[in-house]
């Protein structure tokens, strides 16, 4: 790297933690790089971003997947006047060999600047910074090599999930092969924009939520069970003999006071009609208490980080869903193409579905896609106490009543 100072950078390089401007310094005597931390400094001091979205760039036959960058000032940083970002597919899990790894970097140290961020926020392994002449030859070896592009603008964005059953006990489904099935089957809403804005999909195989889609994704999947929780008796005494404070650490902390604890015979109880599958006590006491065998997932709906609206949490649609390989997720993909349909249909230009719901009524959304009111759905209380008919059901209702 040059010895230019950039004082507020190496702010950044300061203190304990990771620096992303120290990992930008190790790509020495690539002009790109060199030019991105200098127009970053200048970012900084001219307190203003010197990015601006210049027109849609891509490679053939796809209309997602590459980030169009450009510098507003590029007779000062010419060798970043084209800063483009590519999104590649990653595998579920984020499971990559050294080789795989090695060969992405090979190709990227050949056609742009060698940065990478590993993962971005929807889950590509994501290339940052190359030109609108390599954009086609660096797609052409990625793809040559067994890697695809992900999903931007308004389309279905990379499916990601957890790594499910590879590593973990609590996991109720295989988040694996449903993020694999669910990126094969929906190959044109992820790489041709067609919607109103982006829809992402995040799966998680239990209420720990390890890709975080309750807060994330538009629509989750996140693991649970409908039977009783697993209790291994002496694994309970073993924690209690080993002087662990249940009482305190499980049972006060239970949200809906579903769990008990004799500590004079050391034995924990569910009250599995109150429990709500949230993991704290399998969590505090993992070799006790598993989850339980009818397991499946609730679909939740509506995440997303501020942009029209404010923050969304997603909430509940479907309280259980049983997942079934077997028939291809049939019925979780009934589900998923009802519900683009009347989003489609409906929303506003770059109107997210959770945005959409807020705007026309969750009462309205049910009836649209085909779904049953049930508790699990109520996001808060109501605010009033009136009960508003639909105009076919008072109709039903006068014929029943002359009848």
């Amino acid at each position: 790297m040059s010895d230019k100072k950039r004082p507020l950078l190496d702010e950044l390089k300061k203190g304990p933690w990771p620096s992303f401007v120290k990992e930008m310094e190790k790509q020495a005597g690539n002009k790109m790089t060199e030019e991105a931390i200098d127009l970053l400094e200048r970012s900084y001091e001219d307190k203003m971003c010197h990015w601006k979205h210049g027109g849609i760039v891509g490679v053939r036959g796809y209309g997602g997947g590459v980030i169009g960058r450009y510098c507003d000032i590029p007779e000062e940083f010419p060798n970043v006047q084209e800063f483009h970002t590519m999104r590649v597919n990653q595998p579920s899990g984020w499971f990559y060999t050294s080789d795989a790894l090695r060969n992405l970097a090979d190709i990227w140290e050949k056609h742009g600047s060698g940065l990478t961020n590993m993962h971005g926020a929807t889950g590509d392994a994501v290339l940052l910074g190359t030109t609108t002449d390599h954009l086609q030859p660096c797609f052409d070896e990625l793809a040559e090599n067994g890697w695809d592009l992900g999903g931007s603008g308004s389309d279905l964005r990379t499916p990601s999930c957890c790594v499910g059953p590879a590593r973990c006990n609590n996991a109720c489904f295989d988040t694996l092969h449903l993020c694999h099935n669910l990126t094969n089957e929906y190959q044109d809403e992820l790489h041709r924009p067609m919607w109103p804005y982006k829809f992402k999909i995040k799966i998680s195989g239990c209420a720990n939520d390890c890709v975080s889609s309750i807060a994330r994704a538009d629509l989750s999947i996140i693991g649970t069970w409908r039977d009783s929780i697993r209790i291994d008796a002496e694994a309970v005494k073993e924690y209690a003999a080993s002087g662990m404070d249940i009482q305190g650490l499980v049972v006060d902390k239970c949200p809906t006071k579903a769990c008990a604890f004799d500590k004079e015979k050391a034995e924990f109880t569910v009250d599995d009609e109150n429990c709500v599958r949230c993991m704290h006590c399998i969590n505090k006491m993992p070799k006790a208490l598993r989850i339980g065998k009818d397991c499946g997932a609730t679909i939740l709906i509506g995440g997303k980080a501020t942009i029209v609206q404010s923050a969304f949490l997603s909430w509940v649609i479907v309280p259980f869903m049983k997942l079934n390989k077997e028939d291809g997720y049939a019925e979780l993909k009934d589900l998923l193409e009802r519900i683009w349909e009347w989003w489609d249909e409906n929303a506003k230009v770059r109107e997210r579905i959770g945005e959409l719901i807020y705007r026309k009524g969750m009462r309205t959304f049910l009836k649209e896609v085909g779904l049953e009111p049930k508790a699990q759905m109520v996001h808060h209380p109501r605010a009033n106490p009136y009960f508003f008919w639909w105009p076919d059901e008072l109709v039903q209702k006068e014929e029943g009543d002359e009848k």
